[in-house]
């Protein structure tokens, strides 16, 4: 694009052009920035804020911060806004919270974008603290946007309580139920382990789009209501909204995790016959992982061979899995094969081949992987799980022992597996990596990190009715097993946030179905 400037000067001419693409256009911006400096014009305070935002995009602009100083517009509270946006952005958090706790004066631009740039950079809680430290400033009043970023750092956190006093807050604040804040309330609660509330929001809200039904559709089929999220769908179709890839991955998510495979078929083949939109690498994904669960582990080979897109490790990874839970050992060394050509050496591919051989109590193979992965010095990643209690978050890892009460719950762990025996309980083993004794075995089991967190919760929180737990791997066989005992012993709630979905345990049985 060329720009034809009347005069060596016209600041006011580069802003309004840079204004207009600093949305859609950010390396246009950069290029118009740069061309505005070499013809000597001086940007200003209206420059810089639109300059940054296009920087933030593009992971780039942290040198601009002292070509800011030098020209003395480094107190300038807009300029000062995008900054503490561009660190956040970048991942600097520390230095996004210099700029923020330097200034002078700060508006409801400066409280957000700090709060979501600690949301967006792991510190949740520190966001929501600063949340609060807004309300006490008293100077300026929330709106949708900075609720936005409060709504992010809760989902984050998993918090039902802090679900239920935004909820609230929200309420009491007559702000309006807007469509990007009705949304991200329901895509908070379901990722907090609600869905219910995810419904009830959904409900109240007098306007929709489609990511409104999509993260609705999407909540329920993590939560193990499939059939719900199927029909949301066509309830959804009825309104004449078109649905996206993001509606499209969220119903094909449904049907993998419900075993709707005919369903599943309907909708994929919809995606390019119906609404003409070519199926993206996640659709096919979905696919494969909805036909491995069923055990149709050679027709999900078969699709991922004669699919158009270039194929990936994570579709070939998923396939994998399957052949795990299904036991097909020979199809999963020639998928580990498969893997290998598109990206060596990861640990996740190492264990669940291990796995198999376990399966199938084949354990010299088995030392054989362990041994492989030692000589390549690839280490698995350690399992952990966190649990929220009164807003305050207690984390394991799988054979840890830093928590400080970690004897007691150990030993306290013991007893509850031996009591949990005598009910039917008995550990499952094949899957655990080393090849060692079969009393090992359950001790290395018992020690997983979402065992320790629920031994914890019994020991300590007796009267609490419901444990909620997040996991940042996917929940193994045995604890699951467990998870179904403790639920009916203890008539407890237990509700496991793992990778890939939620499980509700409740009176001896799991939302999943043991589908999964």
């Amino acid at each position: 694009m060329t720009v034809n400037l009347f005069g060596p000067k016209v600041t006011f001419a580069y802003n309004t052009v840079i204004r207009s693409h600093a949305s859609f256009s950010p390396s246009l911006v950069i290029s118009l920035f740069s061309n505005m400096r070499r013809a000597g014009v001086s940007p200003d305070h209206y420059t810089f804020p639109f300059v940054l935002k296009a920087c933030s995009r593009l992971q780039t602009g942290q040198d601009l911060h002292s070509l800011i100083t030098k020209l003395g517009l480094d107190s300038n509270v807009y300029v000062q806004n995008a900054l503490i946006n561009l660190y956040g952005c970048h991942g600097l958090v520390d230095v996004a919270f210099k700029v923020f706790d330097e200034m002078r004066v700060r508006d409801l631009v400066s409280w957000s974008s700090m709060i979501a740039s600690l949301a967006n950079n792991g510190f949740a809680r520190e966001g929501l603290g600063l949340f609060r430290r807004m309300k006490f400033d008293g100077n300026v009043k929330p709106d949708v946007g900075t609720m936005l970023s409060v709504i992010s750092a809760i989902s984050k956190l998993g918090s039902l309580k802090w679900c239920s006093w935004v909820d609230s807050y929200i309420s009491r604040n007559n702000l309006d139920l807007t469509v990007p804040l009705g949304t991200a309330l329901i895509d908070m609660y379901s990722r907090c382990g609600s869905v219910d509330d995810s419904i009830k929001v959904f409900d109240k809200m007098p306007e929709r789009n489609v990511l409104t039904w999509s993260a609705l559709i999407n909540g329920l089929g993590v939560h193990g209501r499939s059939k719900e999220a199927l029909r949301m769908f066509y309830e959804m179709k009825k309104t004449n909204l078109q649905p996206d890839h993001i509606t499209f991955n969220g119903v094909l998510v449904a049907c993998s995790h419900g075993g709707l495979v005919d369903d599943g078929w309907q909708v994929f083949k919809s995606i390019k016959n119906e609404y003409g939109i070519e199926p993206t690498i996640e659709h096919y994904g979905c696919m494969v992982d909805l036909l491995g669960r069923a055990g149709k582990l050679h027709e999900a080979f078969e699709f991922i061979e004669r699919m158009p897109l270039k194929q990936n490790a994570i579709i070939w990874r998923t396939l994998l899995g399957a052949c795990v839970n299904h036991k097909n050992l020979e199809l999963a060394k020639e998928v580990k094969g498969k893997i290998y050509l598109l990206e060596t050496d990861h640990d996740g591919d190492y264990v669940l081949l291990s796995n198999a051989y376990g399966e199938v109590g084949r354990f010299i193979e088995k030392a054989n992987i362990r041994t492989s992965m030692h000589d390549k010095r690839i280490s698995k990643k350690p399992g952990y799980s966190m649990l929220n209690v009164d807003e305050e978050i207690h984390e394991f890892v799988s054979g840890d022992s830093s928590h400080p009460k970690s004897q007691e719950i150990r030993k306290f762990l013991v007893h509850l597996v031996n009591s949990l025996r005598v009910e039917g309980y008995a550990p499952s083993t094949a899957n655990v990596f080393h090849d060692i004794e079969e009393e090992e075995k359950e001790h290395s089991l018992s020690y997983h990190s979402e065992k320790l967190a629920v031994a914890f919760a019994l020991l300590s929180f007796k009267d609490m009715r419901t444990i909620r737990i997040m996991k940042n791997v996917r929940i193994c066989r045995d604890c699951h097993s467990f998870m179904k005992y403790v639920s009916s012993n203890f008539d407890k709630k237990i509700i496991v946030r793992d990778r890939n979905r939620f499980h509700h345990f409740s009176n001896g049985r799991c939302s999943c179905h043991d589908y999964w």
